[in-house]
């Protein structure tokens, strides 16, 4: 059976907040956002979400898209980021000023225990389709990833132009989203770059024989970009292989947070803008990984790594970038609520120090990708 890219969404968004599989937990917190959102909770809320959506389908409304990936499928040391959408998106709303003016469509649905549906026999897939949909005939995705770069696919049916901030979820959020966003940049004759703040390089070829996951995602985007070094990382740390071992094999551009300590955040901003003016990048895709900010301001997330950069330096980058080139979708990831593990040298409060920085980080990028 065909469907329309509305239908799509229909079936593939839950109500933001919805996204995570469980019963009772947090239901307060998901209540807050619901009567933030909608002035109403439970089952209003998930009607006046889905009259939102619906209206978002048929205007074809020209704002920046927010939608939440609640996955976790081994992100890191400990779990939970599955729980980052939720919370950070209350972070993100706080601090939002007036002029930042977005369209919430809601949460992908998410089966817990899944990935992609590559790694799926047909059984699995017709029996998901009906445990998510009520009819295992429906030719629609059921996996985390493979149901986020269908909502990308979507949202692009629906208006070419669109803009996003997606909100993870561990950090293989972004392969499908780049993805995404790269084929129908290059359809638009685009050339694209990606700026990736991140403690860790993601360049893995394979986790354990699973090619896809958040320790590789990075690595398997390459060959969708014109160039490997249309990719430049800031913030990396935490490596068994040193910065020429990663740019030499794989032709990356990093900036490692000894040069970042170095030379000042603002020098590397800098040198970021021109390298990508340089390129003639026309449009660029943000992905920040919560641990590029050191765990002595955020340890609430499932790696997290000392000695990186400040929130503030996160902040000011964002925004220089946002002045100087042009940033059209983004997403943050790996923000773990409920992983509160102090680290020496310390005392900031956990969650609300992680999810103070990500509110802020979240909201420098959902203002550079306003239209």
């Amino acid at each position: 059976m065909s469907l329309t890219p509305e239908e799509k969404l229909n079936h593939y968004l839950c109500a933001p907040g919805n996204g995570v599989f469980t019963v009772q937990t947090a239901k307060d917190k998901k209540e807050v956002l619901h009567q933030r959102l909608y002035g109403v909770t439970g089952d209003d809320a998930n009607k006046a979400w889905r009259k939102k959506l619906q209206e978002y389908c048929y205007y074809k409304v020209d704002k920046p898209l927010v939608f939440g990936i609640c996955h976790d499928t081994g992100g890191g040391i400990l779990r939970g980021a599955n729980w980052g959408p939720l919370f950070v998106r209350q972070a993100l709303y706080d601090r939002m000023s007036k002029n930042s003016i977005t369209y919430d469509i809601g949460d992908i649905r998410v089966i817990p225990h899944l990935l992609m549906d590559k790694y799926l026999n047909s059984a699995t897939v017709r029996s998901c389709r009906s445990a998510l949909y009520d009819n295992e005939h429906l030719e629609l995705a059921v996996s985390p990833l493979s149901i986020a770069y269908e909502v990308v696919r979507c949202a692009y049916e629906l208006n070419q132009g669109a803009r996003f901030f997606a909100l993870g979820g561990d950090h293989s959020i972004s392969y499908p989203l780049t993805k995404a966003y790269i084929e129908q940049q290059k359809k638009l004759g685009k050339k694209v770059g990606i700026i990736h703040f991140d403690a860790h390089t993601d360049l893995l070829q394979q986790r354990l024989g699973i090619d896809i996951c958040f320790g590789s995602w990075t690595y398997h985007i390459l060959n969708d970009l014109d160039r490997p070094f249309h990719v430049v990382q800031i913030g990396i740390r935490s490596s068994g292989k040193p910065k020429e071992h990663w740019q030499e094999k794989y032709g990356v551009k990093q900036y490692w947070n000894y040069d970042v300590k170095n030379r000042g955040i603002e020098a590397i901003a800098s040198e970021t803008i021109e390298h990508f003016k340089q390129e003639g990048i026309d449009e660029i895709y943000l992905t920040f990984d919560i641990d590029a900010i050191g765990a002595e301001y955020v340890s609430a997330t499932g790696t997290p790594e000392p000695d990186g950069l400040s929130p503030d330096e996160a902040v000011m980058a964002v925004e220089m970038f946002a002045k100087h080139l042009n940033i059209t979708s983004g997403d943050i990831a790996e923000v773990a609520p409920f992983v509160s593990t102090k680290h020496s040298g310390t005392d900031a409060d956990e969650p609300e120090s992680t999810l103070s920085a990500a509110g802020e980080v979240s909201r420098a990028i959902v203002d550079a990708i306003q239209f």
